[in-house]
């Protein structure tokens, strides 16, 4: 069996799924789970997100609430299916926490993601050397071994830029994230070549929010909105000291038109292009 932090968030999506359907169909836990041969416990912990249903399950879920809709059962098929689908981060569960998980899943499943950050650069723009700066700052009691992980971690998700089929990535930076000079300044200037040259690929889109504007849409900080493939819903991510916190439905869309606000004052690819040369010639 599958760790559970693993597919919590998927699970929690499709047992959502599951109890808007049999809610609607007006049958009672008891009812579904003599049909699939569960007991009314384990359909609520499936309901709830704690253990992800089965294809098996599902289909006798759609059979039971009298769902033909064929884009219907193939999208909670889908779902299913994802739940219990092992993926590359699957050998680093035991290093970090479920809320990080999910944030790489929804990474790997996502057509575009949107990016502000006010802190540190994004994680899939990061280099070795200035993620593993960050990496140990945020965790000074982790081992060399821990530290060796998280890092790898971090360079391994960045091979979604670079699959085939490429997530689209448009992230806004503060220009204060750019001025913190992390690892020193030889680590910096690499990093900001890395970054020009991430700005020049057509699936990336690199802007800066210059600290001139004064206030700006976002004062509550970063945040990241995942636009997913179906059958998924735009989800939020906000970074926390407590993890990370996701969010969907209108709550998410309040974060993309946060984000497309926060375009319209950001610099264009010209001008960023040129703050990033110019702050890279500095630290030469």
């Amino acid at each position: 069996m599958p760790n559970e932090q693993a597919f919590t968030l998927r699970a929690q999506w499709l047992g959502q799924q599951l109890r808007e359907m049999r809610e609607a169909a007006k049958l009672t836990l008891k009812e579904v789970g003599d049909f699939i041969k569960r007991n009314p416990s384990t359909v609520s912990r499936i309901e709830s997100g704690m253990l992800p249903a089965r294809v098996p399950e599902v289909l006798a879920y759609l059979d039971i609430c009298g769902i033909d809709d064929r884009k219907r059962r193939d999208d909670l098929k889908t779902m299913s299916e994802d739940a219990w689908q092992k993926g590359w981060w699957d050998g680093f569960t035991a290093n970090v926490a479920s809320s990080l998980i999910d944030w790489i899943w929804l990474e790997s499943r996502a057509a575009e993601i949107c990016s502000f950050q006010v802190s540190v650069l994004p994680g899939l723009l990061q280099t070795r050397d200035y993620a593993e700066a960050v990496i140990r700052a945020a965790h000074p009691d982790a081992t060399e071994e821990q530290i060796t992980r998280f890092v790898e971690l971090r360079m391994t998700r960045q091979q979604r830029l670079d699959s085939d089929d490429p997530v689209q990535l448009r992230t806004i930076i503060d220009e204060g994230v750019l001025r913190r000079p992390v690892g020193g300044p030889a680590v910096m200037r690499a990093q900001l070549a890395h970054l020009r040259e991430a700005a020049g690929r057509s699936h990336i889109e690199v802007l800066i929010l210059p600290a001139g504007i004064g206030a700006h849409p976002s004062p509550n900080g970063a945040f990241d909105v995942f636009q997913m493939r179906p059958p998924y819903p735009v989800a939020g991510c906000i970074s926390t000291p407590a993890g990370n916190l996701v969010v969907e439905g209108e709550k998410a869309e309040t974060l993309l038109r946060t984000y497309d606000r926060l375009r319209e004052v950001a610099l264009r690819e010209d001008a960023t292009l040129a703050f990033l040369s110019n702050l890279q010639a500095r630290l030469e």
